[in-house]
């Protein structure tokens, strides 16, 4: 039953008296409270006699136990070992150090270090960021021209060890190396190779370059790309820069145009070319064919005129006659002992015996004539014979 309920004597539990008005005594209330926390912890309270005295470890003369302490050396330690739990987020890397040397470098995950503060440390490096700066120069090229060049640099951490150890100041490394390629690399670059198709291959170039100087200085970083702006000329020369490209907009423009003219004309006078080779070729060819004919038909009248000179002669006589007068339209005879030249009109003749020769008087059919030059010796000779009839 509670001290101020109805029938419990409205006795205080501060103030250990029955009753009255009168606010509880400061020193009984501290004293009840040292043994409660002394019975918390295993010690020993005092009688419960009305003396206010103590025996043994009262409330005057007693402190925490050995136990209370040990207890709490015990909770130290384990908030103390707990200190050394921590995760690594997947973009991050973990550089463990064991009084500031390098010890490990941990992945992704929890982990934990035995002993941890102030043996080791973690320190954690984003590796995934990307950093980006942008640099801007005034340089002179190869062929002693101004231009100015702008260029975007984005690099990210690659080791975390050699960036938070070997360099100071990884940063301000990446830009003065930029610096020194890019200086290097326009100085040794001509300004229309700059302007037009090696712009690219100008900013592959400095992100190989400015990476060779990062690793060699281990600064632990890694050029992800590098981004070169349109060059432009310094705007005190830009009307004369405008003047020299349309100058050479100029020269490609005739340039293509003769090109294209070539590329027209050529393939027609190869054509031509290659039939008149052709051509020759085939009247070589031609000629050859009539210079062996005429050899061989020469050797074969040799032949026959080793035989028989006499006969020989005569026939070549009379069958270059027969081929001089198959040409003439005309034909005089000299009458022997007579004064007066007889006129024949061989050329109607010969067509009048051409027509009849065409039309055959049995079957009323064409007939093919021949001409006597075509013909073998001995039917020259029979239709000569016929013919001085």
């Amino acid at each position: 039953m509670a001290w101020n309920e109805p029938g419990g004597g409205n006795k205080d539990p501060w103030s250990g008296k029955g009753g009255g008005d009168g606010p509880p005594d400061l020193d009984e209330v501290v004293r009840k409270l040292q043994e409660r926390l002394g019975g918390l912890f295993g010690g020993k309270r005092s009688g419960s006699g009305g003396s206010g005295g103590s025996s043994g470890s009262g409330a005057g003369g007693g402190g925490i136990s050995g136990r209370a302490i040990g207890i709490g050396v015990a909770a130290l330690l384990v908030i103390w070992l707990a200190s050394g739990i921590y995760i690594i987020a997947p973009a991050e890397r973990g550089v463990v150090t064991r009084f500031g040397a390098l010890v490990d470098i941990t992945e992704p995950g929890p982990h934990w270090l035995i002993p941890p503060f102030p043996v080791h440390e973690v320190v954690k490096v984003n590796v995934d960021e990307i950093s980006t700066f942008t640099h801007s120069a005034t340089m002179l090229t190869q062929d002693e021209n101004i231009v100015d060049v702008e260029l975007t640099v984005q690099s990210r951490i690659r080791d975390a060890a050699d960036f938070l150890f070997q360099d100071q100041s990884p940063e301000k490394t990446l830009r003065d190396a930029t610096e020194t390629v890019v200086r290097k690399t326009i100085g040794g670059s001509r300004l229309d190779f700059i302007l037009t198709e090696g712009r690219s291959a100008i900013a592959a170039t400095i992100g190989e370059r400015v990476q060779v100087l990062m690793d060699l200085y281990k600064t632990g970083l890694e050029v992800t790309s590098v981004n070169m702006q349109p060059a432009r000329p310094p705007d005190q020369v830009k009307e004369a820069f405008d003047d020299a490209i349309k100058a050479r907009e100029d020269k490609e423009r005739i340039q293509n145009q003769a090109e294209a003219y070539s590329n027209e004309i050529l393939p027609r006078a190869r054509g031509e070319a290659a039939r008149i080779e052709a051509d020759a070729m085939g009247y070589r060819d031609r000629v050859i064919a009539i210079a062996e004919g005429e050899t061989s038909r020469f050797l074969a009248i040799l032949a026959e005129y080793e035989k028989a000179p006499e006969v020989t002669r005569e026939r070549l006589h009379l069958e270059t006659i027969e081929e001089v007068l198959s040409r003439s339209g005309k034909v005089l005879l000299d009458a022997s002992g007579g004064n007066s030249l007889l006129y024949l009109p061989i050329e109607q003749l010969i067509k009048q015996r051409g027509a009849q020769e065409r039309e055959s008087p049995a079957t009323g059919g064409p007939r093919v004539s021949q001409d006597p030059s075509t013909l073998p010796m001995p039917e020259r000779e029979v239709i000569r014979d016929r013919r001085s009839r």
